[in-house]
């Protein structure tokens, strides 16, 4: 009983640390695009919650925390099977949290959260329900999203491992019918992005966490310890890397398959650790310490990453900065008695959300960094100026 106290407790800190965070970003365009483009499940989920609590960046955010926090549980039941002391189960869940890419799926309204916590669910009813309501599921995730895509064709090839017919003729029907709905980009020829997917790869779990999760996943296939959850992972992840020698691809798209394998991974940590002497324990000790280290620094980083703004020279290279300025911009413009403009399209879209809709009689012009002295609208964050724009006034009579 206790450590499900304990589980709740992570969960109940990581939930209060990313609702502090919904007040510290603004809708971005991507989120924008979505919101109010052609309709989608997301589309839908973000609709109902902004209905509910207002349009407001805390409804905007509640259903990918809301995901989030769910797909911390289902880790948890799902690691039952892997990973026998729950305390061990508990530092699986703490990982989890701390991931940079999880942090990031838990804040934006993307499909990725929608994939990690549909994932989740297939696995956790795959260990312990019927086949019936897994092929129910995941007909329901083929209407969803796109995403699971990935999902459908590591699904095909494990019906073949296994020799399951009615498996096979599902998934591979499904796996047509999601490239049908929502297509997969194949073009382009080959221009080398297999390092940078690999980096992003190592941004998203950070450098230690990604090597090892790809070690498991190869070793496993030699020692013939395979199950539908490496599968899931390890295929997901192939498809990827060959798909990144000839076009850059998205890696939200595959990165939530290998969120997966964290059981795995948990699973094969422990297992070295135990068999070993105590003397001989110690960089297991350290790997750990260090990668912990590693998630600690990223996530302090994530938290209060307006203070890099103090260190930059381009505010526009912040990792966030696409996040910024919209909503401090609206309020910035309702404080002038300016309740629409007209501007980039980008930004457009983006004050929407903020009760700035769109006329002529403003038009909003952004600025050069270097040009505040000039403007008659600016931003700053921690003092620093990071955006400045005029808006110049049209007698329209």
């Amino acid at each position: 009983m206790k450590y499900r106290i304990i589980l709740f407790f992570i969960l109940g800190i990581d939930a209060f640390i990313l609702l502090l965070q919904t007040s510290e970003l603004s809708i971005s365009y991507h989120e924008a695009t979505l919101l109010y483009g052609n309709f989608s499940f997301l589309q839908l989920l973000v609709k109902s919650s902004l209905a509910l609590f207002g349009t407001n960046d805390f409804g905007l955010r509640f259903p990918m925390i809301t995901l989030h926090l769910l797909s911390g549980v289902l880790l948890y039941e799902i690691s039952i099977r892997y990973v026998e002391r729950e305390e061990n189960r508990l530092w699986l869940i703490l990982v989890f949290v701390l991931l940079p890419g999880i942090i990031s799926s838990a804040l934006l309204v993307d499909g990725a959260g929608v994939v990690i916590f549909g994932l989740l669910l297939f696995v956790y009813l795959n260990q312990n329900y019927s086949k019936n309501y897994q092929s129910i599921l995941l007909i329901l995730l083929c209407i969803i999203d796109g995403g699971f895509l990935y999902l459908f064709f590591a699904l095909s090839v494990f019906a073949l491992y296994t020799k399951e017919k009615n498996l096979f003729l599902l998934n591979i029907t499904l796996f047509f019918i999601s490239m049908y709905l929502y297509g997969i980009n194949t073009e382009g020829l080959p221009k080398g992005h297999f390092l940078d997917s690999i980096g992003v790869y190592a941004a998203i779990f950070t450098p230690i966490i990604f090597i090892y999760l790809s070690y498991v996943l190869y070793r496993r296939y030699f020692t013939k310890n395979i199950d539908i959850v490496w599968f899931i992972s390890s295929l997901t992840l192939l498809v990827s890397l060959i798909l990144s020698f000839r076009q850059r691809i998205h890696i939200e798209n595959f990165a939530p398959y290998l969120i997966v394998a964290l059981p795995l991974g948990a699973q094969t940590f422990y297992a070295s650790y135990r068999v070993r002497l105590k003397i001989f324990r110690k960089k297991y000790k350290f790997i750990f310490t260090l990668s912990l280290i590693f998630l600690l620094l990223n996530s302090f980083v994530v938290v209060f990453n307006k203070e890099l703004y103090l260190v930059l020279e381009n505010p526009q290279t912040h990792f966030a900065y696409k996040m910024h300025v919209a909503k401090e911009l609206a309020q910035e413009l309702k404080k002038q008695n300016i309740h629409c403009v007209r501007s980039k399209d980008e930004m457009l879209k983006r004050l929407q959300f903020y009760g700035i809709s769109e006329c002529d009689t403003n038009i909003l012009t952004e600025n050069e960094i270097g040009a505040v002295k000039n403007s008659n609208v600016t931003i700053s964050y921690k003092k620093i100026p990071i955006y400045s724009a005029n808006v110049t006034k049209i007698n329209t009579k």
